[in-house]
Order: structure tokens, then C-alpha cells, then sequence
């Protein structure tokens, strides 16, 4: 009988909850919530009970919450909206391991002549607090630090540089998308200002997110048309993606300190298996770190190849590259951390889901010795070792 596949990419995408699929499937018979007739205020009550739900589920009001189509629309409009609010030739920071999302932002600000600054990251990938506060200007407008990171997990001390960035007089953003199932997102707690989530990394549906936004934050739309969304995002909203989204994330956070328990001790019962299993390996990212995240190099492999092989054995994995018109792309974190060429050619990244088993890790761990070792038989003839 053959073996089901084992799915451990979670932190690109995770499964539809059945829960949040029913929710998409009782608002698809809604109409539009912008029209004032007895079905359009039927549709506008399904979509504030879903922004009544999502501001309560991260702790903030319910005039905070702008609904998007993605993370990086609301990622976007997080950095250009509050940067193009302030006085030209603003300063904008951030740190070398953001998502492109946000990094792309960052370009095209100062291609709109905005100051910018990258942070450097130490080689767990952690941005230091103090060289946080040194790179805060007068004309500093919106910093933006990650939550946590989507290839290595590391978890960043947002507390504390929201702190920070609050006393120097600066709006602080966190891209928050890989933290919904696994780490707590009231907005009060953490002291941001601005927050992202994507809905299909907790459980909802794919082309919904959202941008949490304190009410005091002046927002630039950067879509215009109907003013819908209190005229911070125009476009008629996804009812069903929201309610979706809505009750992915109240099941998340409700769900998240007993998930991630029981994820951590998979990764790590994972981690050590590889470790023992497997010779000249390297684990990235620095404590803490997010419980279902697992990046591992691989001395003497390529992730692309690896990726492969560990798909034809029936796993899911990304590799800690990203795979773009046929080339590899060296990641960006990686190499931000300072890793060299030999452990970074050979990372791969395995995220767990809520529903992964301890069978399933098992079947992973005893899978890898065969494929490592095959990937690297023929590196080892070239050298005329064997």
C-alpha cells in the first residue's frame, strides 16, 4: 500500500480549516456589502461580524481592521501608505530579512526619494535592539520589523523595539503573516501600530489579508476607487475570504497555545533525528524561534535537488531558496546572516502544520540518510574520495 504524502510547507501555505471553509461557503450567498438595500445591509452584517471578530481575536477596535486581497497588499500599503503621509525626503527602516514584500516596498520608496535603511541581522538572524534605536533619525517616519522570519522562524523582540520606536516618535510596523497559528498577536501587548496577516498561513482561504491599523495612523490608499474600507482600500470586499479568514484566525489564536506546544516537541523530536541520522548538517536560526519551523543545511547537496528527491519519496518541503523562472535564487536571509556558500546551496526549510503526526516526522527522519547521501555520492567522486 502506498504511503500518503507527508506535507511540510506550511509556512507557504496551509490547509483550508473546514470551519473556515464552511464560513466562505455561508457568505458566498451574500451580496454586495456597499449596497443599501435588504441584501446589500445582509452582506454589510456578515462583514462586520467578521471585522468584529478579527478585532477581537488580535486585541484592537473594529475601525482598526482594513481587509486586503494579500500580505503583500497589506505589507504595502502599511509602508507606502503611512511613508507617503509624511514630509518628503522621510526615513523609513527595516531589516535585511524582510519578506520582498516589504522589501520591494522599501525600494520603491526611495525611488520616490524617501532615506531608507536596512538593519543588518546577527547570524541567528536577530536584529539588535540597540543598533534598532541608532538607526531612528528625527526624520524617521515608519520602521518595520518582522514578527517572525519565513525561512529560518526566528522570532524578533517586537515588544520591545515598538517600545523603542514609540519613544523616538515613530509608527511601527510588523509583518506578522507566520505567526497567526503559533504566537500571540494582541496589538496592545506587542505595542504596534501596524500589523500584517495573510489568511491561507492560519487555515483561511487564499487572496484575503489584512492590515491592522491604530486609528491614530494617517494611511495613504494606494488603490483608489469606491473608498471602501473607511477610504484606506477601495475595491468591493471578498465577503466569503473574510468570514473565511475571520474564523481561521479566531480558531487560531484561541487553538495557538496548544498547537504550538505539541508542534515544538515534533520539530524538535525532527531536529534531532536529522542530527543523528545525518552527518555535516547545520541548524539556522537562532532561539526563539517559531515551534513548527525547521531550516537545516546540508553540507554537499543542492536544495533544488534536494527538494526534488524528497518529493519523489513523498514530502513536501521549500527549499530555503526561492525558485524563480527556472534559476535558484540565493536567499536573501541566508546570505544576510552571513552563512557561506557551503551551507547555504544546501538549505531546506520544514514547516509543520497543526495536523502534522509523530509518524510522519518519523517516516521524514528515516527517509533522509538514502537522499542526502545519494545527492552527495556524486560530489564525492568528483574529489576521487570513494
Amino acid at each position: 500500500m502506498k504511503s500518503e504524502r507527508i506535507y511540510l510547507d506550511n509556512a507557504a501555505t496551509t490547509r483550508l480549516r473546514p470551519e473556515a471553509a464552511a464560513a466562505v461557503r455561508e457568505a458566498e450567498a451574500e451580496y454586495n456589502p456597499s449596497s443599501l438595500h435588504s441584501e446589500g445591509r445582509r452582506a454589510r452584517a456578515a462583514l462586520d461580524a467578521a471585522r468584529e471578530l478579527v478585532a477581537t481575536s488580535i486585541g484592537a477596535k473594529r475601525n482598526e481592521i482594513v481587509f486586503t486581497a494579500s500580505g503583500t497588499e497589506s505589507d504595502n500599503l502599511a509602508l507606502l501608505g503611512v511613508a507617503r503621509t509624511g514630509r518628503p525626503g522621510a526615513h523609513v527602516v527595516t531589516t535585511a530579512i524582510e519578506h520582498h514584500a516589504v522589501l520591494g516596498a522599501l525600494a520603491r520608496l526611495g525611488e520616490e526619494s524617501f532615506e531608507t535603511t536596512v538593519l543588518p541581522v546577527d547570524s541567528g538572524g536577530r536584529v539588535d535592539p540597540e543598533e534598532f534605536e541608532s538607526a531612528l533619525r528625527p526624520s524617521t517616519v515608519l520602521a518595520s520589523v518582522m514578527y517572525a522570519n519565513n525561512e529560518v522562524g526566528t522570532i524578533q523582540p517586537i515588544a520591545q523595539l515598538a517600545a523603542i520606536a514609540r519613544r523616538r516618535g515613530v509608527w511601527f510596523h510588523t509583518d506578522a503573516v507566520q505567526a497567526g497559528n503559533w504566537l500571540s498577536l494582541d496589538v496592545e501587548t506587542l505595542g504596534v501600530d501596524l500589523l500584517t496577516l495573510s489568511a491561507h498561513k492560519f487555515g483561511g482561504p487564499r487572496g484575503v489579508g489584512l492590515l491592522y491599523a491604530r486609528s491614530d495612523v494617517a494611511l495613504s490608499p494606494i488603490l483608489y476607487g469606491g473608498g471602501q474600507e473607511l477610504g484606506r482600500r477601495s475595491g468591493t470586499q471578498n465577503l466569503p475570504g473574510i468570514a473565511g479568514m475571520a474564523r481561521a484566525l479566531g480558531l487560531a489564536q484561541s487553538e495557538r497555545i496548544a498547537n504550538a506546544r505539541r508542534a515544538g516537541e515534533l520539530r524538535d523530536r525532527l531536529e534531532a533525528g536529522i542530527q543523528a541520522a545525518v552527518s555535516d548538517v547545520r541548524v539556522n536560526g537562532a532561539a526563539p524561534r517559531l515551534p513548527n519551523h525547521l531550516n537545516v543545511s546540508f553540507a554537499g547537496t543542492d536544495a533544488a535537488a534536494l527538494l526534488i528527491a524528497l518529493d519523489l519519496a513523498g514530502i513536501a518541503v521549500s527549499a530555503g531558496s526561492a525558485c524563480t523562472s527556472g534559476s535558484l535564487e540565493a536567499s536573501h536571509v541566508l546570505r544576510a546572516m552571513g552563512l557561506d556558500e557551503r551551507w547555504r546551496t544546501g538549505a531546506i526549510r520544514f514547516t509543520l502544520g497543526v495536523t502534522t503526526s509523530a509518524s510522519e516526522i518519523d517516516r521524514v527522519v528515516a527517509a533522509l540518510p538514502s537522499i542526502v547521501a545519494g545527492l552527495r555520492a556524486p560530489a564525492t567522486l568528483l574529489r576521487g574520495d570513494g
